[in-house]
């Protein structure tokens, strides 16, 4: 009787790594297949992050556009150096509020 018991645990077990084996050729198949579509397709640059990426390409176009028209109209049309400066310096610190009240999309 122990004899048969042994024979069919023999048996069991010997099916049971011949599974193990199946599944770990398929594993490492699987895994090679994933690492070369890996390698095949192409990357994409990763999407920006931070506070501009909350704006479109041609929204990002126009803050910019419309802050260097500003500028160069502060520099044209005001005479004193440090009036410029200072019309400049304040132009940049209130833009960031003046982006988040014209183009915030919460409203």
């Amino acid at each position: 009787m122990s004899k048969e018991r042994a024979r069919r645990r023999e048996a069991r077990e010997a099916e049971l790594a011949r599974e193990r084996a199946v599944r770990r050729r398929r594993v490492v198949r699987r895994e090679r297949r994933r690492a070369l579509v890996r390698r095949v397709t192409p990357r994409w640059p990763r999407r920006r992050s931070g506070r501009l990426a909350r704006h479109s390409r041609g929204e990002r176009a126009a803050i910019v556009g419309l802050t260097v028209v500003a500028l160069v109209g502060i520099w044209a049309f005001v005479d004193s150096l440090a009036l410029r400066l200072a019309l400049a310096v304040l132009l940049l610190l209130v833009l960031p509020a003046i982006v988040v009240i014209a183009l915030d999309r919460r409203s």
